[in-house]
């Protein structure tokens, strides 16, 4: 039982690194979360103070939408 797990492992280990290496540069980002997207960051966070959270929707996601671009699961 044991001999069969590592033989398909090892089978399928070029197809998984590749799918490992296309999927890191992706998912790890280059910063920390405080520093990326500081623009969009920033027109969020004033919207916010001004406005409240519920009016600025689209200010909100295009901080998402900035932190996804940079590799941040959010």
């Amino acid at each position: 039982m044991g001999g069969l797990p590592l033989q398909n492992a090892s089978h399928s280990s070029p197809q998984s690194q590749a799918s490992v290496t296309a999927s890191v540069p992706e998912s790890k980002p280059k910063k920390k979360i405080c520093c990326a997207c500081p623009e969009t960051k920033k027109l969020r966070d004033e919207c916010i103070v001004e406005h409240g959270e519920e009016a600025c929707a689209k200010w909100i996601e295009a901080h998402r939408l900035c932190l996804r671009a940079e590799g941040f699961n959010v």
